[in-house]
């Protein structure tokens, strides 16, 4: 899919805006901390004050407003230099790196219009659909779409000199397709937008189409199933030509970093000078916050503080009974039960989680024994470039996809 001209914009200028933005939330930040001493030692209950009087004010409100001064001016700037600077480096790193931004910031590049914000778009040899002219990849018959994760773009497949997408495109003859998306979203925003895509997709495809393959890494397995579950709601076409769904490393049931984050918020508000540290908890993205328990629809976090405390475990979604689902599990233990093995797992999800299995029997995602697969010392970003990862990808899916001829 082609960006809307809004979003043609030199990165550079986002980061001006960024920077502006952080630069003004410090100064609040400070301001919070400063007015707190000058006030002393809360007494328990007390409201405390974030805004220093006198000069003290004085010199924290001048900071905000040169800031919002030269954040403007060179944005404006920025935008009248666009057609000379041109859209971007092109260089992975560059992409890399505003990805990571999207998914730590992606919800505030969203609201405050940054052109950072990635858009969600579906890629088929390097470049973007465009849904609009029909421009579809020609000859195939069983698309796969692949699903990055958190802080990523499509472009991470590519690991260790490995592409998943490209080797099963080689070796089963599908029709690799790559989503880019602004992973700092609610999952269930994402999960929307991707439906409504992929009907479209389905809508436009040139000639048969056979079967819809889903393939997702870490949280791009949590679109995947918010995906199916908002377009069978919705009477979308598309989830019924889904036969296979297949997650690495997906955290079903959460991730234990988020939750450790929002525990030290939490630790952070009980005491008096380091209150206003607990604000940097909360410029964490809506997707990061999502991963604490593995939330897919907008109920689980609509018209609450996605940063209260308390479970407020997500409205549980079973597997879809109409799709073979298949999960692969990282462990950076050497063997079964190794201490790291049962702690850690791939070091950011733990392989309860990838394995959908939950202390609640209730909440259980129910893969059959066949379609689970651990792989041990393999951590995380290991399995998007893993030889027996990838072995285990093909005997799953070569029952049910004849290869191209040649």
């Amino acid at each position: 899919m082609a960006e809307p001209p809004s979003r043609r914009a030199h990165p550079v200028r986002g980061l001006v805006k960024l920077t502006a933005s952080a630069t003004l939330a410090l100064a609040d930040l400070v301001e919070a901390v400063h007015a707190r001493v000058l006030n002393g030692p809360l007494a328990a209950g007390r409201e405390a004050p974030d805004r220093a009087g006198g000069l003290t004010g004085l010199v924290y409100r001048s900071i905000r407003g040169v800031t919002r001064v030269a954040g403007a001016g060179a944005d404006e700037l920025l935008a009248l230099l666009e057609p000379a600077l041109g859209r971007s480096t092109g260089l992975p790193q560059g992409d890399a790196l505003v990805s990571a931004l999207n998914g730590v910031l992606g919800d505030h590049l969203e609201r405050t219009h940054n052109p950072l914000a990635i858009p969600m778009a579906i890629h088929h040899g390097g470049h973007p659909l465009d849904l609009q002219s029909g421009a579809l990849p020609e000859g195939g018959d069983a698309p796969l779409v692949m699903l990055h994760g958190l802080c990523m773009n499509e472009q991470q497949w590519l690991y260790g000199g490995h592409d998943h997408g490209a080797a099963l495109a080689r070796d089963l003859g599908y029709t690799p397709l790559y989503l880019r998306y602004n992973t700092g979203l609610h999952i269930a925003r994402n999960g929307q937008a991707l439906a409504t895509l992929l009907e479209r997709l389905v809508a436009q495809w040139p000639g048969e189409l056979r079967r819809l393959t889903l393939l997702g890494h870490s949280m791009g397995g949590l679109v995947a199933r918010s995906a199916l579950h908002q377009g069978a709601m919705a009477g979308h076409r598309w989830p019924s030509l889904v036969s296979d769904l297949l997650f690495l490393g997906t955290p079903h049931h959460g991730a234990p970093l988020e939750r450790l984050g929002h525990w030290f918020e939490r630790l952070l508000e009980q005491t008096p000078y380091a209150t206003p540290f607990a604000r940097l908890g909360r410029v964490r993205s809506e997707g990061i916050t999502d991963l604490r328990h593995g939330s897919l629809l907008e109920e689980d976090w609509q018209g609450r503080d996605r940063f209260s405390p308390g479970p407020a475990l997500p409205r549980h979604l079973p597997l879809p009974a109409q799709i073979r689902c298949y999960t692969v599990a990282g462990s950076i233990g050497a063997r079964r039960d190794d201490l790291k093995d049962r702690l850690l797992g791939d070091g950011l999800v733990p392989l309860d989680s990838a394995l959908g299995r939950h202390p609640d029997p209730q909440r259980t995602l129910t893969f059959a024994p066949e379609r689970q697969w651990i792989g041990y010392g393999l951590g995380h970003l290991a399995l998007l470039g893993d030889p027996a990862v990838y072995e285990q990808l093909l005997q799953w899916l070569r029952p049910w996809q004849t290869p191209r001829s040649a």
